[in-house]
Order: structure tokens, then C-alpha cells, then sequence
């Protein structure tokens, strides 16, 4: 069970490690190309995803003190062999850390860097936080989906 909260606490030490590197070597707004498709660009998000909320940064970080929390007694709770949901889970807790420890130690603000975009268009910069977010919330979608379907055939059968 402990290696889910090592997993949780190394993707919070990486996206603060990759929040570092980009405050010491971008230039806040200018944009550094990596490849078609991708640029690097430090930007501070006072809200949540797309700047929503901006200005409320303790509410947000209330927010995801309760959420960090609420998912460490889900970890705790699972069962051993729910290894897919205990990652899921451990992805998204590291990751509301992360934002969590920026929202305490930068004003409310969240260092984002990873500009990825199509042509003109542009999704809103994010980090590895926001990306160990996403990725834990798909993961916990799939198990949802896989766990209904068990379910579901078990009611058949």
C-alpha cells in the first residue's frame, strides 16, 4: 500500500522539480519551441483549469486539501487487488498535491509551462501536475466503466 503514496509523492516532487526548472530558465509569456506542436511557456494560472476561478487561490487550495484527503482514505480503503483504481488514485493525489504546494508557496498561483497547440490554436498551458490530473481521472473512468460492466454480466449470468 505504501508504494501508492511513494508513486503520489514522486509525482509531486516531479512536477515541482519541472515547476523549478522552468521558473529558472523561461521568460513569464515567452515562448520557447521544443517541436512542431509543442512550446514551452511559464505562465502563472490564479484559478483552475482555463484560469477559471482566478483570485480564488485559498478556496482552491481548501478544495484540494479536502480532495487530497478524501483520496488518501480511498487508497487506504481499497482493496490490494484494485491495483488500476489505487493508480489512478495515486496519480491524481500527487498532482493535487503539486498544484496544492503551489497554491501555498506562490501566492495562490500555479506554475504552468507545457504549451501545446495545433496551428493557431492553443490549449490552455498546464503542467505535469495537471497532467498526472487528467490521466489519473481517465484511469479511474476506465475502472469505473470496467467494474459496471463486471457487475452487470455477474446480474446476467
Amino acid at each position: 500500500m505504501s508504494y501508492w503514496f511513494l508513486l503520489a509523492a514522486t509525482v509531486t516532487v516531479l512536477d515541482q522539480a519541472t515547476k523549478y526548472a522552468a521558473e529558472a530558465s523561461l521568460v513569464e509569456g515567452a515562448k520557447v519551441a521544443l517541436m512542431p506542436g509543442l512550446n514551452l511557456t511559464l505562465v502563472y494560472n490564479p484559478g483552475a483549469a482555463f484560469s477559471l476561478f482566478a483570485g480564488a487561490g485559498d478556496i482552491l487550495a481548501i478544495v484540494a486539501l479536502a480532495v487530497s484527503i478524501a483520496l488518501i482514505v480511498w487508497i487506504y480503503r481499497l482493496p490490494k487487488h484494485d491495483r488500476l483504481t489505487a493508480l489512478a488514485l495515486s496519480a491524481l493525489l500527487g498532482g493535487a498535491l503539486g498544484n496544492l504546494w503551489d497554491r501555498i508557496f506562490r501566492d495562490g498561483r500555479v506554475v504552468d509551462f507545457i504549451d501545446v497547440y495545433y496551428q493557431q490554436w492553443h490549449w490552455p498551458a498546464f503542467n505535469v501536475a495537471d497532467s498526472a490530473i487528467c490521466l489519473g481521472a481517465g484511469a479511474l473512468l476506465l475502472t469505473s466503466f470496467f467494474s459496471s460492466s463486471e457487475a452487470a454480466s455477474g446480474k446476467r449470468g
